[in-house]
């Protein structure tokens, strides 16, 4: 069929093509298999139309996100967990005002507020919340003191004195790997002698009305100790002294220091019922009352 002379305007460039050894019209003929080749409806490699892939639609089992319900943070959740977590924050916004006003009454100097409820303002600081300055102290602790303690017994052989015992070294033993150590045995004896240390001169007399108190917290403590263990005898009289000895220093620093202990020893105290504990006023007793039966 010939339609406007395409079918000799074929002809002659096809013609021209072959004779006169110019470009073939088809170049990619000769890679096609050949029933590809005699087809006639065939189309040349370089003028295939490549049709764009088609994007893959959502399928029904993974939906779109509605985009403005997305991103939206407490207003996204239901309203009972919108209350839930509205109360939530209100709450631990309050706790945090109040810890930071009661730290701020606590550190601040001597006012009206303070005055009024200095009691309420430290329960709630301590011992959990103290506030010092000693972790920016620019000399800080460097001297290890342990406190010991002896009692002077009476028995049916009659009167002897034990050996020192190391409170401290006691309460080291229950605070070395425990994940949860008890703040008593961190902090009675230590904050106890320290009281004593500081209301007392050097040669152990109270400097202020503080002192007799500081003796008497002292007294309570070592003999809370030594009532458990058992000397066969009762305990007429206590001793106390403590040795201070300095941090040695690391191993790469030139600095010399001795780390012998330094003794400070208090007088005997004789023991009264007060400084005793419960269960020790009672064994007391018994044994009073055991004494007067025979």
């Amino acid at each position: 069929m010939v339609i406007d002379g395409e079918r000799g305007g074929m002809d002659s460039d096809h013609d021209e093509s072959s004779a006169g050894g110019g470009k073939d019209a088809w170049p990619q003929a000769l890679n096609r298999p050949a029933e590809a080749r005699d087809a006639p409806g065939a189309i040349p490699a370089d003028q295939a139309v490549t049709t764009p892939p088609t994007p893959l639609s959502p399928t029904p089992s993974s939906p779109v996100p509605d985009p403005s319900v997305t991103g939206r943070g407490m207003a996204g959740l239901s309203t009972s967990y919108q209350v839930v977590a509205a109360l939530a924050l209100s709450l631990i916004g309050l706790l945090a005002c109040t810890q930071v006003a009661m730290v701020f009454l606590h550190v601040a100097p001597s006012n009206t507020l303070t005055k009024e409820h200095g009691k309420a303002i430290d329960r709630w600081i301590y011992p959990e919340f103290e506030q010092n300055w000693k972790l920016f102290a620019p000399n800080p602790l460097q001297q290890n003191v342990a406190v010991h303690v002896r009692a002077e017994v009476v028995d049916a052989d009659g009167r002897r004195t034990t050996r020192w015992m190391n409170l401290t070294h006691e309460d080291a033993k229950g605070i070395r790997g425990n994940l949860f150590p008890s703040h008593v045995d961190q902090n009675e004896l230590r904050r106890g002698w320290d009281f004593y240390i500081n209301s007392h001169d050097s040669e152990n007399r109270p400097n202020g009305l503080r002192g007799d108190l500081s003796e008497r917290y002292v007294r309570r403590i070592a003999m809370l100790r030594l009532s458990e263990r058992d000397y066969g005898g009762t305990i007429e009289r206590i001793q106390l002294r403590s040795a201070t000895s300095a941090v040695a220093p690391p191993p790469w620093s030139t600095e010399k220091i001795s780390t012998r202990p330094v003794y400070r020893v208090l007088p005997w105290w004789t023991v009264t019922p007060d400084d005793l504990p419960e269960h020790a006023v009672e064994k007391s007793r018994d044994a009073a009352r055991a004494e007067a039966n025979q």
